[in-house]
C-alpha cells in the first residue's frame, strides 16, 4: 500500500498499482501547468466519506510506494483517469478498463 501526501500534511494511501496510474495522469496534468480537483473515498474507519484537494503546479506532491517494482502501465486505466480530470468535477479513480494491447505489446 502506497501513499501520496499533499502539501506536507494530506496522506492518502492507495494501492501501488493505482498510485502509479495516478501518478502519470497527475504528473501529465500539472507537467502541462494544468490545475485540477482530485477526490477520493475515504476508508470506512475514517468514516467513508469524501475528500477533494486543488492541485496545481506549484502544490508539493510526495508519490511514496510499498513495492520495489513498479507496476505494468494500463493505457486504458491511463485513458479513464484521465478523461475524468478533464471533467468539472476532476480527477478521482474509476476501475481499471481491461487492457487493449497496443502496437509494440507482446499478445499471448
Amino acid at each position: 500500500m502506497g501513499s501520496l501526501t499533499y502539501e506536507g500534511s494530506v496522506k492518502v494511501d492507495f494501492d501501488d498499482r493505482v498510485l502509479a496510474h495516478l501518478q502519470v495522469v497527475i504528473g501529465s496534468k500539472l507537467r502541462r501547468g494544468e490545475a485540477f480537483f482530485f477526490s477520493w473515498r475515504e476508508d470506512r474507519s475514517l468514516g467513508d466519506g469524501r475528500s477533494s484537494v486543488w492541485l496545481n503546479p506549484r502544490c508539493s506532491l510526495v508519490f511514496k510506494y510499498f513495492g520495489s517494482r513498479a507496476p505494468r502501465l494500463n493505457a486504458a486505466w491511463i485513458d479513464a483517469l484521465a478523461d475524468t480530470a478533464n471533467t468539472p468535477g476532476g480527477l478521482y479513480v474509476v476501475p481499471e478498463p481491461a487492457d487493449v494491447p497496443t502496437l509494440g505489446d507482446d499478445a499471448d
